[in-house]
């Protein structure tokens, strides 16, 4: 069972929250965060790419840094944990993302890997003049797959004539090629996206559903199995959610309804309403659950609270549904957040032991 961490590349992480821990992203914040968790044996860490916050009192995700070149500076300083960039795709061309891929794959070879972001919120597009309309929400992941086929060709062969919809290469060259294969996740909610992560992933992102519910996604994560058993393609289920800990259920609860009760209504508002433009948008989809109430306050992922040990009873649950082979993990403090689940979480959790072997070694 992999352990990552989705880093703090946004400001206040993932809690939408006038009470939370308020923090600016920094690298030398990534960094000390990284690294602990390369020392507690967590498998990978992973950046987002947000180029637009929520506002409201706290500005939520109006600070941010760019995801390729933290993780690169992040690669120089690491030496066995897996890295994984965002690309926006609507900003980069992926000739250009498959080079700087490359690139990275010799700071750490072997170690980097890409996160498709196919993009729902589209002012992030709009304020620099890229959106290329509201028929794109249509049709984002058919986009995908020409951008994938493009980097794929260049990885494998250091050529591409792709000639698509989208993308039209003309004898695109690149050289050198990566040392290792790079691996793409990606985060498909929606049927076509749960497709498309059969299609071309390695591993798809699954929302974790609600507070103390580690099971709750096993639909999701059900519908990729199904879907990976059709394209004959072995794509695993990563699920996301926040572990908000303490010494005792009480004390954790209390972190978790002091949140709820300091949520920034502001940030929220803008969160909804820019989660409702996509009108193609299915039931399943991001757009569509980011709008539900429940949870709202962290953002678009389930909420494991408690004690050391319940934490750790809970990410078990988790780790047992059929088709999940990870959980990527936030934390309300990051920095203490890692130290606890290093010193007292994992070495409870059945599904970590033998994780436990090397960080002992």
């Amino acid at each position: 069972m992999d352990i990552g961490i989705f880093i703090p590349i946004g400001n206040n992480g993932w809690l939408i929250s006038e009470t939370s821990p308020q923090y600016k992203p920094s690298f030398a914040l990534n960094k000390a965060v990284v690294q602990k968790a390369e020392h507690y044996g967590f498998d990978f860490a992973l950046s987002m790419i947000k180029l637009h916050g929520f506002g409201g009192k706290t500005e939520f995700w109006d600070y941010n840094l760019e995801s390729f070149t933290l993780m690169a500076g992040l690669a120089a300083v690491t030496s066995r944990i897996k890295l994984y960039a965002s690309t926006a795709i609507l900003t980069l061309p992926p000739a250009l993302v498959a080079r700087m891929a490359t690139t990275i794959d010799s700071i750490a070879p072997g170690r980097f890997g890409i996160n498709i972001v196919t993009g729902w919120q589209k002012v992030e597009y709009e304020q620099m003049g890229l959106w290329p309309g509201d028929h794109y929400f249509g049709k984002r992941y058919d986009y995908a797959t020409e951008y994938v086929t493009v980097m794929k060709d260049l990885w494998t062969t250091g050529q591409s004539n792709h000639t698509g919809e989208f993308f039209q290469m003309t004898d695109c060259m690149m050289k050198p090629m990566p040392s290792a294969d790079i691996k793409l996740v990606v985060a498909g909610q929606s049927g076509r996206g749960v497709e498309f992560a059969a299609d071309f992933a390695d591993f798809n992102f699954v929302n974790g559903v609600g507070v103390n519910t580690p099971t709750a996604c096993a639909p999701t994560v059900q519908r990729l199995v199904e879907a990976a058993a059709k394209t004959g393609r072995d794509v695993g289920s990563y699920i996301l959610c926040m572990v908000i800990a303490d010494e005792t259920d009480e004390r954790a609860q209390a972190k978790w309804t002091l949140y709820r009760d300091g949520a920034d209504v502001g940030a929220l508002s803008w969160m909804a309403d820019q989660g409702g433009k996509d009108h193609t948008a299915g039931e399943t989809s991001t757009a569509r659950h980011i709008n539900l109430p429940e949870g709202a306050v962290n953002f678009n992922m389930g909420t494991i609270v408690g004690s050391y040990a319940t934490c750790a009873r809970l990410l078990d649950q988790a780790a047992s549904i059929s088709g999940v082979k990870g959980i990527m993990l936030t934390f309300d403090d990051f920095l203490v957040g890692i130290e606890a689940f290093g010193q007292y979480i994992q070495p409870l959790m059945a599904s970590r032991q033998d994780a436990l072997v090397h960080v002992a070694a």
